[in-house]
C-alpha cells in the first residue's frame, strides 16, 4: 500500500471509529488503539504535507488558532422561539394553527429543548465549510475551527445528502464532562465553571482550537434549512439528519394531537434528571413542511413551532437595596441588589422589579426575604415575600421622584407603567443609550464601537448625539484608554462603512420611541424618504398598515423637536443613507396599494417567500388567514380546501400563480 493509501485507509477508520463512539455510542476500539492510529495517521500527514485534507480526524485535535472571529450573515436567518408555560398557552396556539390551515389535519413533532449555545452548521457537498453561532440571529460569529474538534459534528456525510444546506443545533456540554472539567480545576488550585450552558458557549470562543478540543463538547442537531431538500416533514428531516453522519437525540416524538403533546412534556419534566445534558423544556413544531410554510413567522418566531419550559426554578435570599437605571428613553427600571445566591447554575445579585406598581402590588421592603425566578427571561424577577420573616420595622418603599442621574422631576404619562426622565438631551444614560442603541448590530451595526467606548467618548467630550460619530478622528480617539492605533482605525473605518446601511435601519437607529425594526421597515417602505416622513402628520401616519395612533403620536412629537430635526441634517451632509436607494425603488410599486392577499398552496415558478416579497414590495399586505378583509387568495398546489371553501364562501376570488404573476 502506497503513502497516499494508507493515508486514505487511516483517515475512513478513524472517522467511522469517531462516528460509533461519539454519535452511536457504540465503540469498536479501545481508547489507547484509537490514540495510536491517530498518532501514526499525524506523522504520516506531517511528513506528506501535500495530501492536506481540511476534513481530516486529525483536524479534532485542534491547533488552529483564531485571533478575531469574523462576523458573518446567516444564509437563513435563526428566529427565536416562542414561549408557553401551560397547556392553556398551547392550546390557545393550536387554535391559531387551526385559524391559519384550516380544517387540516396536523400532527407535531416534540423534542427536547437543549440548554446549551446554538449553532449553525453550513454543508456543501457533504463537507462541514462553516460553523457559525446564533448572534442576533441575522448573523453570528464564525467558529468554524473550534466546532471541526466536536467529534460528534461529521466533517464528511454519508448516504444521499442535499447538495448544500444549514443545520441547526444546540453545542452543549455533558454533565459528566462538566463535573470532570471542575474536578480538575478545583484540584489545580483553579475557581470551578459557574454551569455548563456558559462553559459550553465561551468555548466556542477561545482562540486556541487545541483547548476546545479537549473539552467535551457535543452537538445535537434538530432542524434542517435549505432549498430543494426532498424531505417533507420534521420528523423525517430527524431520521435522513440521522442516516448523514449527525448526532440526533432519539427522543423526539410524533404526536397527532397536544393531549400526547402534555404526555410527552409531562415525561420529560418528571424525567429530565435523568439526562446526561441539561433541558430547560420541550419544542414543539407543527410536522408537516408545507403547513411550516404556510404558516410562516412573525417579526421574531416561526408560528409553527413553541417552546414550552418547564416550570423555573425558584430561591429565596434578601433584597439589600433597589437602585434605579435610566434606559435609553429615559425610563425608569427599578433594580432589586439582592445578598447572592445560586439560581438555576448562576450567581444571582441583581432582580428587576420593572416598576412603581410592581413594587406597590408585591409590598416588596428593604430587608425583606425575598421569592427569586428564573423563567422565561434572561433576568431573573422577584415573585413574592416570605412575610414570616419580615421586620416590623421595615418600612413601604417610597419611589423615587427625581431622575437619579440628572435630578430631574419625573413624569407619569397616563395609561403608562413607567416613570420617566423628560430632560431627554440633558441625562447622559439617555444621550450614551441612544448613540449605543444607534451603532448596535440590528442598526448601524459599528465594528470597532462598543457601550464602554461610547461612554468614554461622551466622558471626554468627544460625543454628545449620535451625528458626532461622524466628526471623530483617529487622532481625537487614540489618546482614549485602551485604544491602540488599529483599534483607533477600526473605530473611525467603521463609521465610515455605516454610510452604506441602507434606509430602514437608519431609521429603526434614530431610535424613534415605539419604532422598531418591522415598524421602520414599513415606514420606509411607505415614505421613501426622511423629508417626506417627516412632514407626515398622525392622520397620515396611522393609515399606513400596523401603525397605530401611539406611534403616529411618538414619530410626530420626534421630528417636531428642534435638536432632532439638526442632528438628522447633519446626519445628511456626512452622507447616511436617509432615503431608499435607487435601484431598490425600481423594485417598489404602489400597484396592490390596499390590497390583501393570503398566499396558499404550493406553487412552481416561484418560492411562496419571493410571492410574498412580490406583494410587499408593490405595497401589497400578505396576510396569514382569510377573512372578509382579504382581496385575493393566491392559491397554489396542494391549497388546503377548507381555506378554499372559506374563500368562495366569503367571495374572496381565487386567483393561481400565473394570474397573479400576469397582474405585475
Amino acid at each position: 500500500m502506497d503513502i497516499a493509501e494508507k493515508i486514505a485507509s487511516l483517515r475512513k477508520e478513524l472517522s467511522q471509529h469517531n462516528y460509533n463512539y461519539y454519535v452511536l455510542d457504540n465503540p469498536e476500539i479501545s481508547d489507547y488503539d484509537f490514540d495510536m492510529k491517530l498518532k501514526e495517521l499525524q506523522k504520516l500527514e506531517a511528513a506528506n504535507p501535500d495530501f492536506f485534507d481540511p476534513n481530516s480526524p486529525t483536524v479534532r485535535v485542534g491547533g488552529m488558532v483564531t485571533k478575531n472571529f469574523e462576523t458573518v450573515v446567516h444564509t437563513h436567518r435563526m428566529y427565536s422561539l416562542d414561549n408557553s408555560y401551560s397547556k392553556e398557552d398551547l392550546e390557545d396556539w393550536e387554535k391559531r394553527i387551526q385559524r391559519i390551515l384550516g380544517d387540516a389535519s396536523v400532527e407535531f413533532t416534540c423534542e427536547l429543548k437543549y440548554d446549551g449555545a446554538s449553532m449553525s452548521l453550513t454543508y456543501e457537498n457533504g463537507q462541514l465549510v462553516r460553523a457559525i453561532t446564533r448572534g442576533d440571529g441575522f448573523q453570528g460569529d464564525d467558529v468554524t475551527n473550534n466546532v471541526k474538534t466536536i467529534r460528534s459534528v461529521p466533517l464528511k456525510l454519508k448516504g444521499n445528502y442535499p447538495p448544500k444546506f444549514d443545520i441547526r443545533g444546540e453545542i452543549v456540554l455533558p454533565l459528566e464532562g462538566f463535573a470532570k472539567m471542575n474536578q480538575e480545576r478545583i484540584e489545580a488550585g483553579e475557581e470551578p465553571y459557574m454551569n455548563p450552558r456558559n462553559t459550553a458557549s465561551g468555548s466556542l470562543k477561545l482562540q486556541d482550537s487545541a483547548e476546545v478540543a479537549k473539552r467535551p463538547l457535543e452537538c445535537l442537531l434538530y432542524n434542517i434549512v435549505g432549498e430543494n431538500l426532498n424531505v417533507s416533514s420534521q420528523f423525517e428531516s430527524l431520521t435522513k439528519a440521522k442516516e448523514w453522519g449527525f448526532k440526533v437525540p432519539e427522543v423526539a416524538k410524533l404526536c397527532k394531537n397536544t393531549d400526547e403533546v402534555l404526555e410527552f412534556v409531562a415525561h420529560w419534566d418528571k424525567h429530565r434528571h435523568e439526562l446526561p445534558y441539561e433541558i430547560d423544556g420541550v419544542v414543539v413544531k407543527v410536522n408537516n413542511f408545507q403547513h411550516q410554510d404556510e404558516l410562516g413567522y412573525t417579526a421574531k418566531a416561526p408560528r409553527w413551532a413553541m417552546a414550552y419550559k418547564f416550570k423555573a426554578e425558584q430561591v429565596s435570599t434578601v433584597l439589600e437595596s433597589i437602585s434605579y437605571q435610566v434606559g435609553r428613553t429615559g425610563a425608569i427600571t427599578p433594580v432589586a441588589n439582592l445578598k447572592p445566591v445560586l439560581l438555576a447554575g448562576t450567581t444571582v445579585k441583581r432582580a428587576s422589579l420593572h416598576n412603581a406598581d410592581q413594587i406597590e402590588k408585591l409590598d416588596v421592603r428593604i430587608n425583606d426575604t425575598v421569592f427569586v425566578e428564573k423563567g422565561g427571561e434572561i433576568i431573573p424577577k422577584i415573585v413574592g415575600i416570605d412575610f414570616t420573616k419580615r421586620s416590623p420595622e421595615a418600612q413601604a418603599v417610597e419611589y423615587i421622584t427625581h431622575c437619579p442621574e440628572c435630578d430631574t422631576p419625573l413624569i407619569r404619562k397616563d395609561g403608562e407603567a413607567q416613570h420617566y426622565c423628560p430632560n431627554t438631551y440633558g441625562c447622559p444614560p439617555q444621550i450614551t443609550g441612544r448613540i449605543q442603541h444607534f451603532i448596535s448590530r440590528k442598526a448601524m451595526d459599528i465594528e470597532g464601537l462598543g457601550g464602554e467606548t461610547v461612554e468614554l467618548l461622551f466622558k471626554e467630550g468627544l460625543i454628545d448625539s449620535y451625528a458626532d460619530l461622524y466628526t471623530l478622528k483617529k487622532e481625537d480617539v487614540i489618546p482614549l484608554e485602551r485604544m491602540a492605533d488599529k483599534s483607533a482605525e477600526n473605530l473611525i473605518n467603521g463609521v465610515e462603512k455605516s454610510k452604506e446601511i441602507p434606509f430602514e435601519r437608519v431609521l429603526f437607529a434614530l431610535g424613534i420611541r415605539f419604532v422598531g425594526e418591522t415598524v421602520a421597515k414599513k415606514l420606509a417602505k411607505e415614505y421613501k424618504n426622511i423629508d417626506a416622513l417627516m412632514s407626515a402628520s398622525a392622520e397620515e401616519l396611522v393609515q399606513v398598515d400596523e401603525i397605530g395612533i401611539r406611534i403616529a403620536e411618538s414619530v410626530v412629537e420626534f421630528f417636531q423637536n428642534e435638536k432632532n430635526i439638526a442632528i438628522i441634517e447633519r446626519l445628511k451632509q456626512y452622507g447616511v443613507q436617509l432615503e431608499i436607494a435607487a435601484e431598490q425603488l425600481e423594485n417598489l410599486t404602489d400597484k396592490f396599494k390596499g390590497l390583501t392577499f393570503v398566499v396558499s398552496g404550493v406553487f412552481e415558478r416561484v418560492s411562496r417567500n419571493e410571492l410574498k416579497k412580490l406583494i410587499e414590495d408593490n405595497n401589497g399586505k400578505v396576510a396569514s388567514s382569510i377573512s372578509s378583509k382579504t382581496t385575493y387568495v393566491v392559491a397554489g398546489d396542494k391549497m388546503g380546501p377548507s381555506k378554499k371553501e372559506k374563500a368562495e364562501k366569503l367571495g374572496i376570488p381565487l386567483i393561481s400563480e400565473d394570474e397573479f404573476l400576469a397582474m405585475l
